[in-house]
């Protein structure tokens, strides 16, 4: 029975595959569409409602999908550092960077100008190697284009421009004059006995740059010789903002100011004509130490207070951040040097305790006077050179800030300068950050 009914099976295949082919083959289709339709009818329930807008889960849309009831300050990180992330894309933080080759080089040198100061200029000092003037800053995810002499005078026609501060002022201020003589020359106007402050003009342009001596920007009395040699502890009044630059600051169309350092050194601290206290008191003398801290932020609140809320200026107020030093193996007085040639990565660099505090100070100060300045319609902007110099260890005059140190001796004993600027040098790079902000604000 079993072998008749598998004959009959093969005898009927057999004629079937070899006449009705598309036939079987229409048959199958519809027993497999039926039993698709039973799974399906049977497992409805394990499906979601299709949604009215199936395509809304768009991989593009970037919108958060938090509730807008919900209190978005508790929400973390993820969603705010994707939209910091792509602010960081859309908009260039031009004081965010690396240095980067630079094959052109500088665009004046220490024979073209004329502006240069003896401590700075260490090419003529002897400074052997030269690689720290082929570079050049590169924000991250945009270019810098470097200043043009020629565009920035005419942007400043019949304006005026001061440097207020310390000696690094007094240091950008000869780094700009000597990118802007590649077009036309300034002349002294004024010094003042010292030749601290000072003044140029650039006639063609009825263009006038003045650098003013306040590098506490409060009153202070200082006892030192041209060599920071100091005979009596300073006298810092720190109600009372220095009358060099007050009395100046309001006929500026455009302003930078910075201090920082000198607020390290030993000083006895008034207000109100009445000792508070002091930093690194004297031992003879029954005084508080307060810090420098203390007296650092006094003054900047002081400084922002009267820029936006005293001062009648309509010009632009840039405040530019104190900068890092570089000394290695000791300070200036105990044998630190910077012997190092070429810019770091970020990184390998901290900022030493002193600066770091300065810093967090002077940012913490700057974003209170903005919302003044905002409010009372002043244009306050900063300046932010921290980073980008915390990079160039490479950039200081070192033993040549002196002229031909070693030449009688190479193994001469030499004072290093790790916190000014050779020029030309890194320094120049702080034009073009100008010139940015000129532009394009």
């Amino acid at each position: 029975m079993v072998k008749k009914m598998g004959y009959n099976w093969k005898s009927w295949w057999r004629p079937l595959h070899k006449n009705n082919y598309l036939v079987i083959k229409l048959g199958v289709s519809v027993l497999l569409v039926g039993l698709a339709f039973t799974l399906l009818f049977n497992r409805s329930s394990d499906f979601p409602p299709i949604s009215d807008t199936p395509f809304l889960e768009n991989p593009h849309i970037t919108e958060s999908p938090v509730n807008s009831h919900q209190n978005t300050d508790q929400i973390p990180t993820q969603e705010n550092e994707r939209e910091e992330s792509f602010e960081s894309e859309e908009k260039c933080n031009i004081f965010r960077g690396d240095w980067v080759p630079d094959e052109a080089g500088p665009v004046y040198t220490n024979t073209s100008c004329s502006h240069i100061e003896t401590h700075q200029n260490c090419m003529k000092n002897g400074r052997p190697d030269t690689d720290y003037l082929y570079w050049r800053w590169k924000p991250h995810g945009c270019e810098l284009t470097r200043v043009d002499p020629k565009k920035f005078l005419e942007l400043v026609r019949n304006k005026s421009w001061g440097f207020i501060g310390d000696s690094i002022s007094r240091n950008h201020v000869q780094s700009f004059l000597c990118v802007l003589s590649a077009v036309e020359e300034a002349k002294e106007v004024y010094h003042d006995e010292t030749y601290k402050s000072r003044r140029w003009f650039f006639p063609s342009h009825n263009f006038t740059v003045s650098v003013l001596w306040a590098p506490f920007l409060a009153k202070a009395e200082i006892f030192e010789d041209m060599n920071g040699v100091s005979s009596s502890e300073i006298k810092l009044h720190l109600d009372i903002l220095d009358k060099n630059w007050t009395e100046q600051y309001n006929t500026f169309d455009y302003t930078i100011f910075s201090v920082g350092k000198w607020f390290v050194k030993t000083a006895i601290y008034y207000e109100n004509d009445t000792i508070l206290g002091c930093h690194h008191c004297p031992q003879a003398k029954n005084f508080t130490d307060l810090g420098f801290n203390f007296a650092y932020r006094k003054v900047m609140r002081n400084v922002f207070d009267y820029i936006t809320t005293k001062s009648s200026t309509k010009g632009v107020i840039f405040y530019r951040t104190s900068t890092p030093d570089h000394f290695e193996g000791g300070e200036w007085f105990s044998g630190g040097s910077c012997k190092r040639k070429f810019p770091s990565k970020k990184g390998e660099f901290e900022l030493n305790e002193l600066v770091r505090v300065l810093r967090e100070i002077e940012l913490d100060e700057f974003e209170k006077a903005s919302f003044k300045a905002s409010e009372n319609g002043v244009n306050l902007r900063l300046f932010d050179v921290n980073p980008m110099s915390l990079l160039r260890p490479d950039g200081h005059p070192g033993p040549y800030r002196f002229y031909q140190p070693f030449a009688k001796d190479k193994n001469a004993t030499v004072i290093n300068d790790c916190l000014h600027w050779c020029l030309p040098g890194p320094i120049d790079s702080w034009n073009d950050l100008l010139m940015e902000m000129l532009l394009n604000g």
